[in-house]
């Protein structure tokens, strides 16, 4: 059930003022959206922008406890801090907040260890498509024909699909969330809270720098990439996979918007042509149809 929008203004504020986030950042919203959603939340950030976003110390602008730690290590710091926390008798939120590299790419082997343990971790992966933090290579969640520093004529290959790849680990809870439909996405992150095991959560989250895209248009591209069936909107609980609300009505192609509204907005798409727009339509409808067997 949604939450309500006073119930999430009621919240403590877990990014404060003075951070170094860009104008428009998808994981400032993401992170202040679904951290605050988490009663005792025990925070570890891999290499990642939300690794420099929080200031220099001692005038660190997350509020809540944060351990930085190496790109591949974070499901491992994570889960010992969950046991450590269980043994004491205290209670916690042990929390991973990862970008795509960190998830999609170099942190594979923790998590999934870490999953297969079925640690009691929230991971939440902010997914904005690129290593954002080092000079806006591709990663694995990059789509076919996005522009990057290492894919100047567009990526080749199609965008991997991490969340699938969870789900065969057999964790308790999967979901999507965008920083679009910020309830749904608070909602979301509470219901993990009440969930014993590993948890995952997957944010679509623009980056107006990475993506040539204007600022203000950020809460818009969130929206877009779900109406135009970018980006799903579901959950997979111990094994089902439910579309949400907010996505139910994009598993039919007629209902979406065209595809080419999204990508109009963000120049890393702009050196895309027709051949290449066709078959990232069609990487998209694959990827409904393979959520749709899950159901």
């Amino acid at each position: 059930m949604s939450v309500k929008i006073k119930e999430m203004m009621d919240r403590p504020e877990v990014l404060l003022r003075g951070n170094f986030a860009c104008a428009g950042c998808g994981l400032s919203i993401a992170y202040r959206t679904a951290i605050s959603a988490l009663d005792r939340p025990i925070v570890v950030i891999p290499a990642c922008c939300a690794s420099v976003i929080q200031s220099l110390h001692p005038n660190v602008t997350y509020n809540v406890p944060t351990l930085n730690i190496a790109f591949a290590a974070h499901a491992a710091a994570a889960s010992g801090i969950s046991r450590a926390k269980k043994r004491r008798g205290e209670k916690a939120t042990t929390v991973v907040w990862s970008g795509d590299g960190g998830t999609y790419d170099i942190g594979v082997a923790t998590w999934s260890g870490a999953a297969e343990r079925n640690e009691d971790i929230i991971h939440f992966c902010y997914d904005n498509g690129f290593y954002s933090n080092t000079g806006a290579q591709r990663s694995g969640a990059t789509p076919r024909g996005a522009t990057t520093t290492t894919t100047p004529i567009g990526k080749q290959e199609k965008r991997k699909s991490v969340t699938r790849i969870m789900a065969a680990h057999d964790v308790p809870y999967i979901a999507t969330a965008s920083i679009g439909y910020p309830r749904d996405l608070h909602t979301k992150a509470k219901k993990a809270a009440n969930i014993e095991g590993y948890r995952f959560i997957l944010i679509d989250a623009p980056c107006p720098t990475g993506w040539n895209s204007e600022p203000a248009i950020t809460p818009e591209l969130g929206k877009l990439a779900v109406k135009t069936g970018y980006f799903p909107l579901y959950e997979i609980e111990n094994g089902k996979l439910t579309f949400s609300r907010r996505g139910a009505k994009y598993r039919d192609p007629s209902n979406r918007l065209p595809v080419e509204e999204y990508f109009g907005k963000q120049g890393r798409f702009k050196r895309m042509n027709p051949q290449q727009v066709e078959e990232l339509k069609k990487d998209l409808q694959f990827e409904w149809d393979m959520l749709s067997k899950l159901e």
